[in-house]
């Protein structure tokens, strides 16, 4: 009779398999220098990132094993500091790879929110006036508001319009517009376009370029490489230097120009999952985006609290240097000049 009865209840599924949950780890357990090295924060501002987060985070459910904000925080981090696959993550954790990808999700969109409080272009003179100082003082450029270039990230093949995805290097990638002051504080970040797209077609496309192509800064201008077109507001090298005055030239914007290159690197540093050195980023176009723009915000949150990161020499600098040159343009008569009258003054 036990033996039927038994038959019966598997036949009405009322025997259900028992859950079991893992452990949480106490990440907070440990010591700044730990929590650092992990999540490129120290105690105090996770807490606060976590306070942040929590309204977004904290889902209704009726189980009583909800995954708490701070871990689905940690967690996130943990992924975008070492680009660790997920699965390494959730065992250390005690959360589900399914669950970790999902939650994942939700976090990056809470960091994403923060973009207008943490990245911000100088457009007013005030904004200005601080980085024209701090960008003089490397070698003496002039009214220098923000070093521009671009750098590539790592993909796995899409599914959809994979050809677009393929650059210069025959590789997978998104390209992503970086602008930054002096400081190493970035001031813009466009990413949404693949691989294949042009350092100036982005920019041309982007909203600082639209607004500076039509006259919302009428003192001052970005430094950017011959792959980009010369303007009024976008200052480029001499592509043939011939004159001392020249060759000064280019060596002065070069050294001032540098410091894009060295944000880069920084933010690929701190945020390992960017750097093509750990592999390529396993997710869909649209969700590498997600991820390049939480890091963007996050990387401002520790250049704002003086947070220091220790990198090799290979990281300090992402140069990508575009092959593409643009010649002298003859009918931008004014920015011509403009970069004649700089070259004089240096």
């Amino acid at each position: 009779m036990a033996f039927l009865a038994l038959l019966e209840d598997l036949a009405s599924r009322q025997i259900r398999r028992q859950r079991i949950f893992r452990d949480h780890e106490d990440f907070f357990a440990n010591d700044d220098d730990w929590l650092m090295s992990r999540f490129r924060f120290p105690r105090a501002i996770l807490l606060t990132l976590c306070a942040e987060l929590g309204p977004d985070l904290e889902r209704p459910t009726l189980r009583n094993r909800a995954i708490p904000v701070h871990l689905q925080v940690l967690t996130t981090l943990g992924f975008l500091a070492t680009g660790c696959f997920q699965r390494e993550l959730a065992d250390r954790s005690g959360i589900s790879q399914p669950s970790l990808s999902s939650m994942m999700s939700g976090v990056l969109s809470g960091i994403i929110k923060l973009t207008g409080r943490y990245i911000r272009f100088p457009y007013t003179l005030s904004e200005q006036a601080d980085i024209k100082v701090q960008f003089a003082a490397v070698a003496g450029f002039p009214n220098v508001i923000g070093a521009i270039d671009c750098t590539h990230i790592a993909i796995r093949a899409p599914s959809q319009n994979e050809a677009a995805f393929i650059n210069r290097k025959q590789i997978h990638s998104i390209n992503v517009q970086v602008i930054c002051d002096a400081t190493m504080t970035l001031t813009n970040v466009v990413a949404r376009w693949p691989g294949s797209t042009h350092d100036s077609f982005i920019l041309r496309n982007s909203s600082v370029g639209t607004r500076l192509e039509n006259g919302a800064v009428r003192d001052g201008w970005l430094l950017g490489d011959s792959g980009y077109p010369l303007k009024r507001w976008l200052l480029t090298p001499f592509p043939n230097p011939q004159s001392t005055e020249e060759r000064r030239y280019n060596d002065v914007h070069t050294l001032t120009r540098s410091v894009v290159e060295r944000t880069i690197g920084l933010l690929k540093g701190r945020w390992r999952c960017l750097d093509a050195s750990g592999g390529r980023l396993l997710y869909n176009p649209e969700k590498v985006c997600r991820i390049v723009r939480a890091c963007a915000v996050l990387h401002n949150m520790a250049q704002q609290n003086g947070l220091p990161l220790i990198m090799t020499d290979q990281q300090a600098n992402d140069p990508e240097p575009d092959p593409h040159v643009y010649p002298p343009d003859a009918r931008n008569i004014q920015a011509v000049r403009l970069r004649e009258d700089v070259m004089r003054r240096l």
